[in-house]
């Protein structure tokens, strides 16, 4: 199975962006949100698994949702209240994780 990430673009501080990621060559149970800042490691900042439930990284709780289209085989991040420190390219993955796709760049203007 791989996915791609969309949906990245530039926005002001304080707005919002929804990510998508479009699953191909299979279906997909638990699924990761990561991103990559500049000149940072990538990190782990959301997880989805097959029934629905969720975990978020605590710096993004409250801001970020994750949620799932089963039937488009398709997960989405939604990014609210977005800040300069979440500039960063997104990526999305299968756990454990496969192949990385290209991710999405997602640029916060303050």
């Amino acid at each position: 199975v791989q996915l791609q990430a969309s949906g990245g673009g530039l926005v002001q501080a304080g707005g919002s962006l929804r990510l998508s990621c479009v699953a191909s060559g299979g279906m997909f149970n638990t699924v990761d949100w990561y991103r990559q800042a500049p000149r940072e490691q990538r990190e782990w900042i959301a997880r989805i698994f097959r029934d629905g439930s969720t975990e978020y990284r605590d710096f993004v709780k409250g801001r970020f949702t994750i949620s799932r289209d089963s039937a488009k085989n398709a997960v989405y991040l939604q990014m609210n209240g977005l800040q300069s420190e979440d500039t960063g390219v997104y990526y999305c993955n299968t756990q454990p994780p496969s192949s990385w796709g290209q991710g999405t760049l997602v640029t916060v203007s303050s």
